[in-house]
């Protein structure tokens, strides 16, 4: 039986918008719509933030980040990088890293992990632990049991 091209392409595929304390995510593309071979999502850090989860490493993918607007600044392997408008960063799979917002201007930048080893279920996941700390830091061992689960590597503390 074949398969009409024309039902499964979509623009614009999820509509959902996940709130991570103030971080949020919007997917564009999914690992469902791209057969496992990527996934893009739209991360939108206000200005000043943190990343409330612990930095981490993933070994079934690679991340390329580029910046749309504002700066956000990666640490990679214990190296800082802004990312401004315009610029790209990609993060080999293996290497230990996190972001945060230091600037006082809101940032946006596109994800994109190939392939698709996440998708909303992990983001949706962080986001009921992160939110239910109300503020404080999460549960660390509801955050390493979500990291794992998806296939993250939390890194150790002394790691960053």
């Amino acid at each position: 039986m074949a398969t009409n091209l024309a039902d499964t392409v979509t623009v614009n595929p999820s509509e959902e918008t996940i709130e991570i304390g103030q971080l949020r995510i919007h997917f564009l593309v999914t690992g469902e719509r791209s057969n496992g071979s990527m996934a893009v999502f739209e991360m939108m850090v206000p200005a000043g933030a943190k990343l409330a989860a612990p930095a981490h490493s993933h070994e079934a993918y690679d991340e390329t980040i580029y910046g749309l607007n504002g700066v956000l600044t990666f640490t990679v392997a214990g190296t800082r990088i802004d990312i401004a408008p315009g610029e790209a960063l990609c993060i080999p799979r293996g290497a230990v890293h996190r972001f945060d917002n230091f600037s006082q201007a809101d940032a946006t930048a596109l994800a994109v992990l190939t392939p698709a080893a996440i998708g909303p279920a992990f983001f949706r996941e962080s986001a009921a632990a992160i939110n239910a700390a109300a503020g404080g830091p999460p549960d660390r061992e509801t955050m390493l049991a979500i990291y794992r689960r998806h296939g993250l590597t939390p890194a150790p503390p002394s790691a960053m």
